[in-house]
């Protein structure tokens, strides 16, 4: 099937497209910069500069990855805004796209699969979360919940809308684990604050199956918190990437510390929430790394 993805070009999106390639479907990815998106997917993927580009040979799914980093930048008021412009433009695209579909009495996509995150559900303490959590307010909320909001659009055109809140997405080669490799290696990791705070987490291959597995799975829609059955706290991730690199885990990083470098920002290492995949795992899916050790085993190996 033709399958259209924004942020094809990044560190899922890529896994992404290389699965779906495997299987004999033909990715369709939108990027800003085609020639150097190219350049990083397989030959097989069909790369183009928006969603309206692909009026011509109409995606058969959706998948909505696009956005910029999150921790790429301190929240400014302007970066805030840039952050909420980046999902619902790349989001709103596909909107339009269906409109434009409809208009020409070309067929609709059946479904979408869109990105959100575990920020949906603001700090939650240790409390137990599921996608039927009450949210706490904050500007991680309000960024899920515009983007989320944006996506629920294309449910007016008869398209099956799955939302995933994804946790911090753990492989080789990019994410989250990239920029914390560094120090742990040279023995020079350790907790965030009091290391007490929830990181949920995937692994980037149980993320990409989940995306196919929400493509395939007509029945299913609404939103998947998109981590692994056994989320850890800061200091227990810590203790766990410490140990699978064999090495000491002992320069914690001050809370206070934390909010000076990053203000507002560092509510993103400070704060979490003990997120659990409960839909997911109700439909049926199985998690190829459902322990940190695991993962980490794998990717560091």
């Amino acid at each position: 099937m033709r399958v259209l993805i924004t942020g094809g070009s990044g560190f899922v999106g890529q896994r992404l497209c290389e699965r779906l390639v495997a299987e004999g479907h033909e990715p369709q990815v939108v990027s800003r910069s085609p020639n150097a998106a190219r350049g990083q997917l397989p030959k097989a993927c069909d790369v183009r500069e928006s969603a309206q580009a692909f009026l011509d040979s109409p995606p058969e799914v959706l998948v909505n990855l696009a956005g910029e980093s999150i921790a790429a930048k301190r929240w400014s008021d302007e970066q805030k805004e840039a952050l909420i412009q980046s999902r619902l433009k790349a989001t709103q695209q596909l909107t339009v796209l269906c409109e434009q579909l409809k208009d020409n009495g070309q067929p609709l996509p059946k479904a979408m699969v869109s990105a959100s995150a575990m920020g949906y559900y603001g700090d939650q303490g240790d409390n137990t979360v599921t996608e039927d959590t009450p949210t706490n307010d904050e500007f991680a909320h309000r960024l899920c919940a515009k983007w989320e909001a944006a996506a629920k659009e294309v449910e007016a055109f008869g398209v099956r809308l799955a939302i995933l809140r994804i946790g911090l997405v753990l492989d080789a080669g990019g994410g989250s684990l990239q920029k914390m490799l560094p120090p742990f290696k040279l023995g020079l990791g350790g907790r965030f604050g009091d290391g007490t705070q929830f990181m949920p987490w995937i692994h980037r291959e149980d993320l990409v199956e989940a995306i196919v597995f929400l493509l395939k799975e007509e029945s299913l829609s609404g939103p998947f918190n998109a981590s692994a059955p056994h989320p850890v706290t800061n200091a227990e991730f810590t203790k766990t990437l410490a140990k699978t690199l064999n090495r000491p885990v002992i320069f914690p990083v001050p809370a206070f510390v934390l909010k000076a470098m990053l203000g507002e920002m560092s509510r993103l290492l400070l704060t979490g929430a003990d997120m659990r995949p409960a839909r997911l795992e109700a439909a049926g899916f199985t998690f190829q790394y459902p322990t940190l050790d695991k993962a980490l085993g794998a990717i560091l190996r």
